[in-house]
């Protein structure tokens, strides 16, 4: 199988995010063979809900649309490394692989921080893909919060 990433709808969800006031991260979840089940923005504020996380809203989709709570083949996409909240969501949704743009050295939970699938206690990890489109990544998050700085 060729290998194809869904990064640019992960980043148009992000782009998304940014123009609603969010954090611009964006998430897509794909099946074994590619196929787009679901994708997300962050809409913490919107939802006023702090799971609302972009991983989060994409894996409840992805198993409402498959109607189980198991994404086992799946793959998620993602603009930013997920947190230790949605890399344990991650987990226990046995997500199969992960990939993911910018790294977060400040809150970060899979190469930076918690290292959530390093821990004895995770049951489930998954083959992780990092650096995929990480500088348009970046890039949206700085605009973004230089955008917040001189407002």
């Amino acid at each position: 199988m060729r290998f194809h990433s869904h990064m640019d709808l992960a980043l148009a969800e992000a782009r998304a995010a940014a123009t609603r006031g969010e954090v611009p991260v964006g998430a897509v979840v794909t099946d074994a063979s590619g196929a787009v089940i679901a994708r997300a923005g962050n809409r913490t504020r919107e939802l006023c809900d702090p799971t609302a996380h972009a991983e989060m809203l994409a894996i409840r989709a992805a198993c409402v649309a498959l109607g189980s709570e198991r994404l086992t083949g799946c793959a998620l996409w993602v603009t930013l490394e997920p947190c230790p909240m949605c890399a344990a969501a991650i987990s226990f949704a046995r997500i199969a692989k992960l990939h993911y743009g910018a790294a977060d050295p400040k809150s970060g939970g899979v190469a930076q921080g918690a290292r959530v699938f390093a821990h004895p206690q995770c049951h489930h990890r998954p083959e992780i893909f990092d650096g995929i489109a990480e500088a348009e990544a970046e890039a949206l998050l700085t605009r973004f919060f230089a955008g917040l700085r001189k407002g």
